[in-house]
């Protein structure tokens, strides 16, 4: 996972991570957003539509070994499952494509609104500084794709395995004979979305979402369809703020099994970078700014939770 060769990139991206630990204090060896997490252990088995869309290994195989994370906003690690702050809830997930002779992943990284307050790395700035300098009313006042991410619904999930989440940007798949297709990853529970409401809200624990994992998890797996919006001609790729219109096909790509806590809980939060970029054959990145400052972002807050 290589640092962008773009100089302006990596500027933005030292400057988003500098003014994050500003606004949320020193927190080392968490990270910078969705600091307080859980890894779990699963297994993802694709649909035949998937492996007509992409030669990516994972889409091919018969099944592949994932790891997940589910988590709060912010960088806080401490931060109740109950403060609205808390949302959007994070879930990201790493495929295992091989150990050795060396080790080669694939990640998805997903949130629970559809959606992001910023179209590149520059308006992502803007937006955490003016959270830093207490200035978020004005910011809105100018800025309509940050207003368009904060008055989204966020609501909080009765669990995590009862939420959906979707993917900031948007990616080529290219399939064995060469067809090119633009897509949006979303997440798709199972068990069907639930929400609480204000006043059962007030009842919950500071820690129920992540409490009530082991105990899901001994009634049975927690399961999501992953899923991909197919662009169409005309649709814009580059701009993870130009949303397509809904009437867009949904593909279903496979199944995510999350089976069991992962174990060295600290250690391995501490390791994992997940990283915005496929790098991986079948799977490219589209022309969205926004994806290299991500990665950017992640690495160097991942370098920095390492040395801690």
């Amino acid at each position: 996972m290589p640092q962008p060769d773009d100089r302006k990139v990596v500027e933005t991206s030292k400057a988003i991570l500098e003014t994050m630990h500003e606004i949320f204090g020193p927190q080392p060896s968490f990270r910078p957003a969705h600091a307080k997490g859980v890894l779990l252990n699963g297994t993802f088995t694709p649909t035949e539509a998937a492996k007509l869309l992409s030669k990516a290994p994972h889409f091919n195989n018969p099944s592949t070994a994932i790891l997940a994370r589910f988590s709060n906003s912010t960088g806080l690690p401490q931060l109740p499952d109950t403060d609205p702050n808390a949302n959007p809830r994070g879930f990201a997930i790493r495929f295992k494509l091989a150990e050795t002779p060396r080790r080669v992943h694939t990640d998805i990284i997903t949130h629970s609104v559809d959606g992001f307050p910023g179209a590149d790395g520059q308006e992502a700035l803007e937006f955490f500084s003016a959270i830093k300098e207490n200035k978020v009313p004005e910011h809105l006042a100018s800025h309509p794709n940050a207003l368009a991410f904060v008055t989204l619904p966020k609501p909080t999930p009765t669990s995590f395995g009862k939420e959906k989440y979707f993917g900031v940007n948007a990616f080529k798949f290219v399939s064995s004979e060469g067809k090119e297709t633009f897509v949006r990853y979303r997440f798709l529970p199972l068990a069907g979305e639930e929400y609480l409401g204000d006043a059962a809200l007030k009842d919950k624990t500071p820690n129920f979402l992540f409490d009530e994992v082991p105990e899901v998890l001994k009634k049975g797996p927690i399961e999501f369809t992953l899923a991909a919006q197919i662009a169409e001609e005309g649709d814009i790729t580059e701009d993870n703020t130009a949303k397509w219109p809904a009437e867009r096909a949904v593909v279903e790509l496979g199944n995510i099994k999350l089976n069991s806590i992962a174990e060295g809980q600290v250690a391995q939060q501490k390791q994992i970078i997940f990283d915005p970029i496929p790098r991986v054959e079948g799977i490219e990145a589209s022309d969205d700014p926004l994806l290299q400052v991500r990665a950017s972002v992640y690495l160097l807050s991942g370098k920095e939770r390492r040395a801690a």
